[in-house]
């Protein structure tokens, strides 16, 4: 039996605005897609935590026995300035600043992007694709929704009409937004535009003659709308219709209302059972957001390179720090706020080393182990608790510093059960990271490397070769490594 069928999960939808008991349209299967970075910039630690709070859903899923194709976008072109459908491709933007191609920008973000959240420990989804990728399939859903009547072409260029479509289909249903509304707060368009409503969005744009990246199509050489290529790519990856769709809650509207949109309109159906929306990180009390500068790198953070910390931070701390607050909820980004966490990372895995200490008992426990672990599972059922499951288990790390202080006691089989329990969600659900251990193996493998030098300096000593002799004593001691020769043999240290 699969913990899922005894575990029985509750997630916020955003659609509904209530918690909901998780019922994947087929047994045991989940089909998530996430919406993934667009690649013109360094990634900054407000969009990490977005990418850190659906690998937490990732990891919780598949630990409940779940077989999950995790699908995240990669947006490689036609995402302009502004929701406006006005503005310039970000992506073509930093290439003419940079004077590369456009693709030199892609590859060096997405290299980024990758590298980035791998320090964070984040698992890779199931599949990466990317918006340049699937434009044929982004021309086919533009000629269906042509053929329903939910659009129009006009100069090159194709528009959804939302109030078309909203006479048959409810427009705003995510955001909670009405038609009315949004026709009474827009201003009148200006003439500068080919759009019948300010309210209709770009299915296709036609590329001006200044724009670098361009695909031929039956109206125009130009780029798909922003919002086409996530309706394209999930509903070929998970179908028409599929269980769980993420985003940062900045994507609600316009982006996440279009997707619905477009979909509806193509196939007559709503295409996701269940809406989940991560809240901002923020920075001085504002958004972090690349376009106003008020944001971090996560490797500022961790080499201390920056003006806001006072010394460097491992990515398993900045984990930790994100993962104590609900993904729903905004997260305020402090100096004081990492010290705190890192005290209680620290605290936590030393808890951990703790456990192959304890002396068991031969009597019951002093503390009902069985239920503190339902506990944990509790909170991780109420919609991804993780601060509450933080909280449960910083509990059971007060019970082991009292059975290693004699203070209680714990037995044989109690103690196998919480080593599992702190395996499964400390590691595998929250995938924090030992960085003692971890600091333990890279000391362990330079030491390797070091020895292995000291063989090969000696075998060119002993054949008379001092230049090369010398040369690695003296790069080694650039690197900071001194070595000591001695009656024993050499020695190192590490300065």
């Amino acid at each position: 039996m699969q913990l899922y069928q005894n575990q029985k999960l509750k997630l916020y939808n955003s659609i509904t605005g209530n918690k909901e008991l998780f019922e994947p349209i087929n047994e045991g299967y989940v089909g998530m897609y996430v919406c993934g970075p667009t690649v013109y910039n360094y990634v900054h630690l407000g969009n990490c935590r977005t990418f850190i709070s659906f690998d937490l859903v990732f990891r919780y899923l598949k630990h409940l026995g779940y077989k999950v194709r995790y699908v995240r976008n990669i947006t490689d072109a036609g995402h302009l300035e502004n929701d406006a459908d006005a503005g310039e491709d970000r992506i073509a933007k930093k290439a003419r600043l940079e004077q590369i191609e456009p693709m030199e920008v892609v590859q060096r973000y997405t290299v980024d992007f990758h590298n980035t959240l791998a320090r964070f420990n984040n698992l890779p989804p199931s599949i990466e694709p990317t918006a340049t990728g699937h434009i044929i399939e982004q021309i086919d859903i533009i000629k269906d929704i042509l053929d329903k009547g939910f659009a129009y072409e006009i100069n090159g260029s194709v528009y959804f009409d939302v109030i078309k479509f909203n006479k048959t289909t409810k427009y705003g249903k995510l955001s909670g937004r009405n038609i009315e509304d949004l026709i009474h707060n827009t201003r009148e368009l200006d003439g500068q535009t080919d759009k019948k409503n300010p309210q209709d969005f770009a299915l296709w744009k036609k590329a001006e003659p200044q724009h670098i990246m361009r695909w031929p199509s039956p109206w125009s050489d130009g780029f798909p709308g922003w919002h086409l290529e996530c309706t394209a790519m999930s509903t070929k990856y998970l179908g028409e219709k599929f269980d769980i769709h993420g985003g940062g809650m900045d994507l609600k509207f316009p982006h996440h209302e279009c997707e619905i949109a477009q979909a509806e309109a193509c196939n007559g159906h709503t295409p996701v059972n269940y809406w989940m929306h991560a809240n901002m990180l923020t920075l001085n009390g504002k958004k972090m957001a690349k376009s106003t500068g008020n944001n971090i790198l996560p490797n500022e953070i961790f080499t201390g390179d920056n003006d806001i910390l006072s010394k460097p931070f491992s990515p398993a701390v900045v984990r930790f720090f994100i993962l104590q607050a609900h993904y729903r909820s905004v997260l305020d980004f402090s100096n004081d706020a990492l010290l705190a966490s890192e005290k209680g990372f620290n605290r936590l895995m030393e808890a951990i080393h703790l456990l192959d200490e304890l002396r068991v008992s031969p009597q019951t426990s002093g503390t009902d182990t069985a239920s503190w672990r339902q506990k944990c599972y509790d909170a991780m059922n109420d919609d991804f608790n993780s601060p509450v499951l933080i909280a449960h288990l910083f509990d059971m790390v007060k019970y082991i510093n009292q059975v290693k202080e004699g203070k209680a006691s714990i037995s044989e089989a109690d103690l196998t059960l919480v080593k599992d329990t702190f395996h499964a969600f400390v590691f595998d659900v929250l995938g924090l990271v030992d960085v003692s251990a971890s600091q333990e193996d890279s000391t362990d493998k330079l030491s390797g490397v070091v020895e292995l030098l000291i063989r090969l300096r000696a075998e060119a000593r002993a054949n008379k070769d001092f230049a090369t002799s010398d040369k690695i004593r003296d790069e080694l001691a650039e690197m900071g490594i001194q070595l000591k020769d001695g009656k024993e043999g050499t020695t190192f240290s590490v300065s």
